[in-house]
């Protein structure tokens, strides 16, 4: 997968999950996840990002280690919302197993870059 590949796979899954907490219900402890998990998506995305303008391989790599990081964390508080059994119906039910299959994936290739990178040597 090529970087703008990626990035724009990662900017679309932070407007997904930031539509997805629209629909969530506003209790505290909603509101605390939302707040987590949007910030952890859009993170991911941002510090990608940030990679693509590197000063040097040890600065791609750790800011591809933080996406994966906060990719981690996304994945995190969307199984959290899945087993609070927060998403009665079919169609939020799809979205967010949507999404937590998106983040495993991302996991998994933003996963691979930093052990293609480590590993170079």
């Amino acid at each position: 997968m090529k970087g703008n590949e990626l990035s724009e796979r990662l900017f679309k899954f932070a407007a997904r999950v930031i539509l997805f907490t629209r629909i969530l219900p506003e209790d505290a402890e909603y509101k605390v996840i939302k707040y987590q998990l949007v910030k952890s998506a859009g993170s991911v995305g941002a510090n990608y990002e940030e990679a693509q303008s590197a000063s040097s391989s040890a600065d791609f790599t750790y800011k591809v280690e933080i996406s994966l990081r906060e990719m981690r964390e996304s994945n995190y508080w969307l199984r959290l919302l899945k087993e609070i059994a927060l998403n009665k119906s079919d169609n939020n039910s799809k979205e967010i197993d949507f999404l937590i299959d998106e983040s495993n994936q991302i996991k998994k290739i933003l996963g691979s870059i930093v052990y293609k990178i480590k590993n170079k040597n």
